[in-house]
């Protein structure tokens, strides 16, 4: 289930980051020789995250920290998609926001305010900060007629040495189940999110490639944004659990180290 030829023609790769580059501190294998083979054959790359805790620069710091140089320009986030899909929805709104500085200073930029009382929106990204007086204050706002809004639909997430923590998903269903609302989440797989990746790759679907290592987040967008879909084994989803999916990846790798 895989043809590197293929694979190594695409002339630009939409690429996840958590259990594809690292987990957590941890570099995968071969992910500096990626970048390079990136780099080396002109080819026009993004690295789309569903996490929303990071700026691009932070995401760019972050690489370099663990060997990889990588321009800010190169990172697109499920925070900037959401502040962009806000923006279209409520110019300068105002939001009650349970996230991390990455989220919050997207909305700050796309010119949102913030507002604990009664904002048009409550937005749920993953974050250190959530706790049950958030939360029952999200469950307020959203009844109080908030528009609910989550960065991402990933219930879980790798982190350092492979452990499975809670992700935007789990953390928006409390509020989901307590107001019988449901969230619009703008992350992968909806292809907004992959809309965005094309226009800041300059790329048509055809001649792109994403390479994920979920099968319903990142294999979903792809298949549903008709691109070339690289699962890669070093993330959360395991050989096993690729059949109980209805629709497939194009091509599955052990990891990234196979494509260079």
């Amino acid at each position: 289930m895989k043809d590197l030829k293929l694979i190594r023609s695409k002339k630009a790769f939409i690429i996840d980051m958590d259990g594809v580059i690292y987990h957590g501190n941890q570099l995968l294998k071969g992910a500096q020789e990626f970048v390079t083979w990136l780099e080396d054959n002109n080819k026009s790359f993004l690295f789309l995250t569903n996490s929303s805790e990071r700026s691009p620069l932070e995401l760019s710091q972050k690489l370099a920290r663990l060997g990889v140089e990588v321009d800010p320009n190169h990172f697109y986030t499920s925070a900037l998609a959401t502040a962009s899909f806000l923006s279209t929805q409520s110019p300068g709104g105002s939001v009650y926001v349970i996230g991390e500085p990455g989220l919050i200073n997207a909305l700050y930029d796309f010119g949102f305010s913030m507002n604990n009382v009664n904002p048009d929106y409550v937005v749920v990204g993953e974050g250190r900060g959530y706790n049950l007086e958030t939360l029952e204050r999200a469950v307020k706002l959203v009844e109080g007629g908030a528009r609910l809004i989550g960065t991402n639909p990933d219930v879980s997430g790798p982190i350092e040495g492979g452990v499975i923590v809670p992700a935007c998903g789990a953390l928006v269903a409390p509020v989901e189940l307590a107001t019988g609302k449901k969230a619009y989440f703008v992350g992968k797989p909806n292809p907004l999110m992959m809309r965005h990746g094309l226009r800041r790759l300059n790329a048509n679907r055809e001649e792109t490639a994403i390479i994920g290592d979920r099968m319903d987040t990142d294999i979903q967008a792809g298949v549903e944004s008709e691109i070339e879909t690289i699962l890669v084994l070093s993330g959360v989803t395991k050989p096993e659990d690729i059949s109980k999916f209805p629709y497939q990846p194009k091509h599955v790798l052990d990891g990234v180290f196979e494509i260079p």
